[in-house]
Order: C-alpha cells, then sequence, then structure tokens
C-alpha cells in the first residue's frame, strides 16, 4: 500500500505542476465577444478577466443608456462563458483520466 500511495502522491505533484502550467498559459488567452452587431466588444482572458470593452460611439444614445448597459452585459457575459468554456478544455484534458468526480 505504501508503493501505490507513493506513486499516487507522485502523480498528484505532476498534476498540480501541469495544471500550473496551464492557468499560466490561460492567462495569456484571450476571447471576444460582441453584442448589438458588433457596437460592443469584450475581451477576456483565459482566467476569467476582463480585459478591455469597446464601445462604438454610433451605441452612444443618452436617451437609451438601457440598450447600452444590455449590449456590454450581453458581450461580458459572452465572453466570459467562452472564457470558461475554453479553461475547462484545456484543464479536462489534465483530469480526464483520473476519474476524480467533480474534475
Amino acid at each position: 500500500m505504501g508503493k501505490q500511495y507513493g506513486k499516487m502522491m507522485k502523480q498528484m505533484k505532476k498534476m498540480q505542476a501541469e495544471m500550473a502550467r496551464v492557468q499560466e498559459d490561460l492567462a495569456g488567452e484571450q476571447v471576444e465577444a460582441s453584442a448589438g452587431g458588433g457596437m460592443v466588444k469584450a475581451t477576456v482572458n483565459g482566467q476569467q478577466q476582463v480585459l478591455s470593452i469597446t464601445i462604438d460611439p454610433e451605441a452612444v444614445d443618452p436617451n437609451d443608456i438601457d440598450m447600452l448597459q444590455d449590449m456590454v452585459t450581453a458581450a461580458v457575459n459572452e465572453a466570459l462563458r467562452q472564457s470558461q468554456e475554453l479553461a475547462n478544455k484545456k484543464m479536462g484534458g489534465l483530469t480526464a483520466g483520473l476519474g476524480i468526480p467533480g474534475l
């Protein structure tokens, strides 16, 4: 049993190092999503951090701020969803063969 435990610990340490590397790689990955026909764009990295929001001046209507807010919200939410999907895809390869619930 001690041999199995040692082997398992070695595999876990290797996986932790690989996960740290993937997390670092994700920080450099970017996804972009838009709303309102491209009038609002949000760029997010692979760690779900919003990097930028671009708003076309034509999207700014002082009489309809609600629409602009909705477009910003939609673009950011879609960019975050894509970023999470990217992270899951990259991390999924690390945990696929382990059979650990929740990973």
